[in-house]
């Protein structure tokens, strides 16, 4: 299949096979994923060449348009890709990136057989978002996460209280500075566990969200104790949490950014 002709700025067409690598790189790598292992690469053989080059898979995005407001059911649907074939493309572009990953976003995909796969195939990782979908359990997490020392950025969504597993990734990636914690129904549940674990094992923390966690103003004064560096904190629907005493003056005026747990709410 020919490549589309591009308009020029005098009123030319130039084809778009005939653009310098580069520029073809860098227009290509604004696509997630799955549009280049299933679109980009299939357009002509200079796109090919492109596409198979290690570079365009440092950051790996799975999430297949979810910015467009579409469910990865329906994504699936349209393309006519399974989760199993979605699950193989991933690590078809772990492969691609030749140890070069850097950054990943499964959040609506995953196994923690492909979470183990990523980690022992990525150790310079430093970015990984995934949710806890029924395929994926704490335990399959963190048996990955512990391998990834230069880790510095994890987003976690649809997660449970975590106990001891978040020590243990706090332990294992000395390097983390932003940690996104979207816990799943229990908003009303009394637990600093997490807090405490984040106050003993992060202190690198800069950025940190705690979405509808069971922590108590204990729990966030250890944070603060213990974290010198955190600069932005998000602790929307953290019902337990009540700012009482200085608390409240201490977040507001160390935080560049600091979310009330009555401020906002996520989806």
């Amino acid at each position: 299949m020919a490549a589309p002709p591009a308009m020029k700025e005098d009123g030319e067409y130039r084809n778009w096979a005939e653009l310098p690598d580069g520029l073809t790189s860098s227009i290509l790598s604004r696509l997630d994923t799955v549009d280049i292992l299933e679109n980009a690469q299939k357009v002509c053989t200079s796109w090919r060449r492109v596409c198979k080059n290690p570079a365009m898979f440092r950051k790996i995005d799975m999430r297949n348009s979810e910015d467009m407001g579409y469910s990865i059911e329906i994504i699936k649907i349209v393309m006519g890709i399974s989760g199993d074939n979605l699950e193989i493309m991933c690590r078809h572009a772990v492969d691609r990136s030749q140890g070069g990953l850097v950054e990943i976003n499964i959040r609506h995909i995953g196994s923690d057989s492909l979470l183990n796969y990523i980690a022992d195939s990525s150790r310079n990782l430093r970015s990984l978002k995934v949710a806890l979908i029924p395929t994926i359990t704490i335990g399959g997490l963190t048996e990955s996460l512990v391998k990834l020392p230069l880790l510095e950025e994890l987003q976690v969504s649809y997660s449970t209280l975590w106990g001891d597993s978040l020590k243990k990734i706090g332990q294992s990636c000395p390097k983390l500075k932003t940690l996104l914690l979207h816990c799943f129904g229990i908003a009303g549940v009394c637990d600093d566990e997490d807090a405490l674990a984040i106050a003993e094992t992060m202190p690198g923390l800069r950025t940190l969200q705690l979405l509808s966690n069971g922590l108590t103003d204990a729990g966030l004064n250890a944070i603060l104790d213990n974290c010198p560096d955190l600069e932005n904190l998000d602790l929307s629907l953290c019902l337990n949490v009540f700012l009482v005493g200085d608390l409240e003056k201490r977040c507001s005026e160390r935080m560049s950014v600091f979310i009330r747990p009555n401020d906002s709410t996520h989806e």
